[in-house]
């Protein structure tokens, strides 16, 4: 068994963070078996590095690696690339075709972006794991595959199963070991040496002297919390490489490379990707509830201290509600007016224009207004989904998905 060094250098692997090195052990202990894994950590901390050193660790080594990035295959297909599919199976099938599953036998497949999978296909992984077999779309006839599956993600697990994206059951049956890789501002000691390679590199790339940070510059990269971990900072040695005309970057000079300065700003860790219907727009429609709610209280309630036939008491208890509708400011004007109460008036309902529209509370399908949001982005945007997506702050996948739903 190679040791943790040696791997390092062979999959050019840089830093001594006693929590890389924990991962890098994990993945070496599990490489000569068949248990699947799961790599966990956020976007950019060199996740891909995990399946390879597996693989090439394992007795498949000499069988096909295949590495697979789910969140990069449309819906529709994705199902036809992993798994094949026959000729005739759907519009533009004009012959059989090997999915990866088929083609890797025997070997590994390295499944990124595992957490963007459909629920659909998520069924049929997961009978893939259970024993091994799957179907061609189009096709009725079982067939066998001996994979390992690797997987890897940088969304959050427990809060994908909770709102029911991820199935708990192929959770568990991936993650039979999970290694985590942690992010780069938590390697604090490897920052400054990763920028360092990173520089030698691209000086032997572009053939010009290496750039150095000077102190004042050292000190504000391991302040600064990279959100884009390892691959921002490659970017940045990158970047001032090519740029810079001096070799000795500055504190100042190295400032303007990084974005918003936020050296000591707290970073959001696991925050919300899915840009979906479930956020802001959640909190609009459920003010909407509570208002409609409020108004035909308040309507219900005219309706009986009429009856009753003190006007005053009527004007009094619509004060009180407008008030917790609209707030203090001219409340009492407002629900006069609202409300079409005349002033000084006979209690007789005939005199209330209001009554005949008291009905039941109307449904406010959250469901629906999605709906109609969707029609109208698409009829703005000449139903290009691309420019629809982005007006309603959801991916293009999320759209094709909820188009599908919902049959439009």
């Amino acid at each position: 068994m190679e040791n943790i060094q040696a791997i390092k250098q062979r999959f050019g692997i840089i830093g001594n963070d006693i929590h890389l090195n924990r991962a890098l052990e994990k993945a070496v202990r599990v490489a000569p078996t068949d248990i699947s894994v799961l790599v966990t950590g956020e976007s950019g901390v060199g996740k891909e590095n995990i399946p390879k050193i597996i693989h090439s660790l394992s007795h498949r080594k000499h069988a096909k690696y295949i590495a697979v990035n789910c969140g990069a295959i449309p819906e529709g297909t994705i199902d036809s690339e992993l798994f094949g599919h026959e000729k005739g199976a759907f519009t533009g099938a004009t012959q059989d075709r090997k999915g990866y599953f088929e083609v890797a036998d025997g070997g590994t497949i390295f499944l990124d972006e595992v957490g963007e999978l459909p629920l659909t296909t998520q069924v049929r992984l997961l009978r893939v794991l259970e024993n091994g077999e799957f179907i061609k779309v189009g096709s009725s006839k079982v067939l066998k595959t001996n994979v390992r599956i690797v997987a890897a993600t940088n969304v959050n697990m427990r809060s994908a199963i909770e709102k029911e994206k991820f199935r708990e059951d192929l959770y568990y049956r991936l993650s039979t070991v999970e290694i985590h890789l942690p992010p780069l501002r938590d390697r604090n000691e490897d920052i400054h040496l990763l920028f360092r390679k990173f520089a030698a590199d691209f000086a032997q790339k572009y053939r010009m002297p290496a750039v150095r940070l000077d102190e004042t510059a050292v000190k504000i990269l391991l302040n600064y919390r990279f959100p884009g971990n390892i691959r921002q900072l490659k970017n940045l040695a990158e970047q001032i490489s090519v740029i810079e005309e001096e070799r000795t970057i500055s504190g100042i000079k190295l400032k303007q490379y990084l974005p918003d300065n936020n050296g000591n700003l707290p970073a959001v860790v696991g925050g919300k990707k899915e840009n979906d219907f479930s956020t802001e727009r959640d909190i609009m429609y459920k003010i909407l509830f509570d208002m409609r709610n409020d108004i035909n209280d308040l309507k219900k309630l005219t309706l009986d201290l009429m009856k009753s036939g003190d006007v005053e008491e009527v004007q009094e208890e619509h004060h009180q509600l407008i008030e917790k509708i609209y707030g203090d400011q001219d409340s009492q004007k407002t629900s006069i007016e609202v409300l079409n109460i005349p002033q000084n008036s006979s209690p007789k309902e005939k005199d209330y224009d209001f009554i005949e529209t008291i009905e039941e509370d109307e449904s406010l399908s959250l469901q629906e207004k999605e709906i109609e949001m969707i029609k109208k982005s698409l009829e703005k945007n000449n139903n290009k989904r691309k420019l629809a997506a982005k007006e309603l702050g959801i991916s293009e996948r999320t759209l094709y998905r909820k188009i599908k739903q919902y049959d439009l």
